[in-house]
């Protein structure tokens, strides 16, 4: 159960940022592929953690502080792939709770079925993100968790 692309792209900040409207995975791999706008960074980890210092905290682990402040315009391909994976962990979280605010309170609590990290952390790694995932469809299936 993995949240829509207009979902996903709404967590990144929708067609404003994204500069095109995103209605398949097909749209959603090509804006990736092109290099997200650095927005879409910013606006996704935000969405979670609305302070600035909590949301630096994950931005800067996807994009190096130097870096980030650098880099014009848009993110690199790689960084771009972070960027959506964690959207797209946020959108999920979303559609399962179906309540932003306990969706967030579920992704910065540490879990132990992701021994004691919270999901947020988590989803900064792929193989972390598909653990996240797949923890949600258990929720959201009514599965043992």
């Amino acid at each position: 159960m993995t949240a829509e692309p207009v979902l996903i792209a709404a967590v990144m900040g929708g067609p404003q940022v994204l500069g095109r409207p995103v209605r398949s995975m097909r749209d959603l791999a090509d804006a990736v592929a092109h290099g997200l706008p650095k927005d879409a960074l910013k606006r996704t980890v935000r969405r979670v953690f609305p302070q600035a210092k909590e949301a630096n905290e994950i931005l800067h682990r996807i994009v190096a502080p130097a870096t980030y402040k650098r880099r014009r315009g848009r993110l690199k391909p790689q960084e771009s792939e972070r960027t959506e994976r964690l959207a797209r962990v946020i959108a999920s979280a979303e559609l399962v709770w179906n309540n932003a605010q306990k969706a967030h309170r579920w992704l910065v609590k540490p879990h132990p079925e992701l021994g004691r990290t919270p999901p947020i952390e988590r989803a900064l790694s792929e193989l972390g993100a598909r653990q996240v995932e797949e923890l949600l469809d258990r929720i959201f299936y009514g599965l043992p968790v």
